[in-house]
């Protein structure tokens, strides 16, 4: 069946509810960082499928893993009858999670369970009701994953009344009107405001934040913010929650987004990337957290051992295959080349990241900023339509996010600029069908 037939189907048998679409694709195949749809047109694909497929698609090690797993043992419940994979990816997980304390491991099926296991067992260990995060914070979909994030796609459902929003310091847009010391403007008002108000150090169990703000728009905040906010945790003794599930696993250069900033946090949440691609997620995290209750937090398949085989599979090959590297240097490379980019568009307000996770964040004008969301949609539209796949997103929807496989090469950089020059191009010429664009211009 064609694209267009099998969208139809799409449209009349699959729930809206689990959709986000940014143009009318039907995926056939996918291998490297190469997509086909059903029409047999290619695409370079730029998303990595929300981060998903770190080590590229269809990478045979891992079909040869799942294949001998399945052969051998296709499931256990690791509840109740647990075998040894899970143990072996539970001890190389600890392994990369630099701690100076004891670390047990929680494994689920997605980031929302993941930080669902946060929202459940934090405030249970430190007998303190109450939870801090940020605004923009996006850390799932489920009731307390979204309670915990600050997201406006989370904005229809009233999730528990335990978590305060504050501001995370965005540098090109400052959340108290300058940028100046913004590292010491959101910790002075968390001590200052929140502290002495609403959720009092004695009552705030933890602090959840990621290292770099993903959906909330590829924010990158000052260098010496985490290790501030480190700092305060442990004045408080609140626990610090690192969200790590799309920024984690190699995606900025370092294994994840906290490495930059030297700290060790007391609970890393992991997820998108850790199965190649296997649905599994899992929590390393101080022991008194993930003890503070039994089986206060199960699924029959977590941890299933095709899952594990996956993820053990994944993290060997991004170690051989020297992929943290490989995201550091084509990530500079990248980032220069969007830089270039930038001069020559003023509609280009901003080029931020780390790594191989890339923000371009598109306005109306460099001096007012005024966020240019249906622009941004024509653009990832059009790339769309000159064979890249690229997403956007931020509390504004203006932000293209630029998270493609590990695995990119300097020459697939340079086809995917070309191609964002000319959708840069037919944008500024007003050669971009905007009756197409409608129906994709927002996360709503």
């Amino acid at each position: 069946m064609s694209n267009e037939e099998l969208l139809k189907k799409d449209s009349k048998l699959i729930a809206n509810a689990q959709k986000i679409h940014f143009y009318p694709i039907m995926v056939k195949s996918a291998k490297g960082l190469k997509v086909i749809d059903h029409n047999d047109k290619e695409y370079l694909d730029l998303t990595a499928g929300w981060a998903v497929a770190n080590i590229g698609y269809g990478d045979s090690r891992v079909s040869e893993r799942l294949f001998q797993q399945y052969d051998n043992l296709s499931f256990t419940t690791q509840l109740s009858s647990p075998e040894d994979k899970m143990i072996s990816l539970a001890e190389k997980l600890i392994s990369i999670v630099p701690s100076s304390s004891n670390k047990k491991v929680w494994f689920g099926h997605s980031g929302s369970d993941a930080n669902e296991c946060i929202a459940k067992l934090v405030p249970m260990a430190r007998n303190k009701p109450r939870m801090l995060s940020f605004i923009g914070g996006y850390h799932g979909q489920t009731m307390g994953s979204l309670s915990l994030s600050g997201h406006p796609a989370q904005s229809e459902f009233i999730g528990s009344g335990n978590v305060l929003k504050i501001p995370y310091p965005n540098p090109y847009r400052p959340p108290f009107g300058s940028s100046k010391d913004l590292t010491k403007q959101i910790i002075n008002y968390i001590k200052e405001e929140i502290f002495k108000t609403v959720s009092p150090p004695e009552k705030t169990a933890g602090i959840i934040v990621e290292g770099i703000q993903s959906d909330g728009g590829l924010i990158v905040p000052p260098d010496d913010f985490l290790p501030e906010l480190s700092k305060l945790c442990h004045e408080y003794g609140i626990y610090l929650i690192m969200d790590e599930v799309k920024m984690g696993l190699g995606r900025t250069g370092e294994w994840f987004s906290f490495n930059h900033s030297q700290i060790e946090p007391d609970a890393v949440v992991l997820g998108k990337p850790l199965g190649g691609g296997a649905s599994i997620s899992a929590v390393v995290a101080n022991q008194e957290i993930l003890d503070a209750g039994t089986a206060v937090h199960m699924f029959t398949g977590s941890g299933n051992p095709l899952s594990s085989a996956a993820a053990l599979e994944t993290l060997s090959i991004i170690e051989n295959d020297y992929l943290i590297d490989n995201s550091r240097t084509m990530g500079e490379y990248f980032t220069n080349q969007l830089k270039n980019l930038q001069k020559r568009y003023e509609f280009i307000g901003d080029v931020r990241g780390k790594g191989l996770a890339l923000g371009v964040e598109l306005v109306k004008d460099k001096h007012t900023k005024v966020p240019a969301a249906q622009e941004t949609a024509a653009v990832c539209y059009r790339s769309y339509e000159l064979g890249l796949l690229v997403y956007y997103v931020g509390i504004n929807n203006n932000v293209m996010e630029i998270t493609p496989p590990l695995t990119i090469s300097k020459t697939e950089i340079d086809t995917a600029i070309s191609i964002l020059d000319q959708a840069f191009t037919d944008l500024e010429d007003g050669n971009i069908d905007m009756r197409k664009v409608e129906k994709y211009a927002g996360w709503s």
